[in-house]
């Protein structure tokens, strides 16, 4: 008997939201990061992207760039992509594929964990 069996392709997995979210809410589960592909009612089936680019929110000011080729993180208190790992606070959203300077509103990610 087989001890693995192939369910489908990963770049999306199911979700059930315990609370109604929305198109493009990143949600963290454990180290697992994903982004809601559509609206998701609470307690109903739902999808979440695990692989894919996208433009996330990141702070601005000193100190606040994305270098290219560089890890991003997902800070879930302030909402924000950001450089910092805070010692595994934030959890690894994937590489930044676009350089943002301190004064960019967003960052561009590719989605890997």
């Amino acid at each position: 008997m087989a001890t693995a069996v192939f369910r489908h392709h990963g770049s999306a997995i199911d979700y059930t939201p315990v609370a109604d979210t929305a198109a493009g809410d990143v949600v963290v589960q454990g180290e697992l990061v994903g982004v809601a592909r559509l609206d998701i009612k609470a307690s109903t089936l739902g999808a979440l992207s695990v692989e894919g680019v996208f433009d996330f929110p990141k702070a601005t000011g000193g100190g606040t760039a994305l270098v290219a080729g560089t890890d991003g993180f997902w800070d879930e208190g302030a909402q924000q992509a950001t450089s910092d790992a805070a010692a595994g606070a934030n959890k690894k959203l994937g590489r930044v594929v676009r350089d943002a300077s301190d004064s960019d509103e967003s960052v561009r990610i590719r989605l890997c964990q």
